[in-house]
């Protein structure tokens, strides 16, 4: 604090842009310093790999389904399956209602046109609305039964690992 002139920190051995490019150079080119070994990075966050984890290893799905202990867990298997049927769905109830509503606004402006006119505005407003609120409301909920899937096997991970 009594230094009015601190010393500024010390330079890198080489601008950003060479670094970069050095980064970027072709495999046999000269300007490569070392290659990415993914099994030397550090960076291990603990993430389970796109195979599986170790338990699930030769556990087919028919036996995951009939585990009545629920110690293998298929809603993350499933999620992405659960998500197309409910998009299909939405869709279908989409074009239902979407349909449905122009229609009888159509044929209600024959008797009422305030109605008519009334209905299909709402229709053309409010379904659309309605199905994209749907479909976030379809992603939320998968999502948030996934991270509680996700919680409950790291938790039992981390209850397997550690000493009594």
């Amino acid at each position: 604090m009594s230094d009015s002139n601190p010393t500024p920190p010390p330079l890198p051995e080489q601008p950003a842009d060479e670094a970069a490019a050095r980064r970027s150079a072709p495999a046999g080119s000269p300007a490569t310093a070392r290659a990415y070994d993914p099994a030397a990075d550090p960076d291990d966050t603990g993430v389970p790999r796109a195979v599986g984890d170790a338990s699930d290893i030769g556990r087919g799905f028919l036996s995951a389904l009939f585990d009545i202990s629920f110690r293998t867990f298929i809603t993350r298997r499933l999620a992405s399956a659960f998500y197309v049927v409910g998009l299909i769905a939405i869709g279908i109830g989409f074009l239902v209602w979407f349909v449905r509503g122009i229609w009888v606004g159509i044929d209600l402006i024959s008797f009422n046109p305030g109605a008519g006119v009334s209905l299909l505005v709402a229709t053309l407003i409010l379904v659309p609305i309605a199905t994209f609120l749907a479909i976030v409301i379809l992603r939320f909920i998968i999502e948030a039964v996934v991270a509680l899937i996700a919680i409950a096997e790291n938790t039992q991970q981390t209850a397997d690992n550690t000493e009594r």
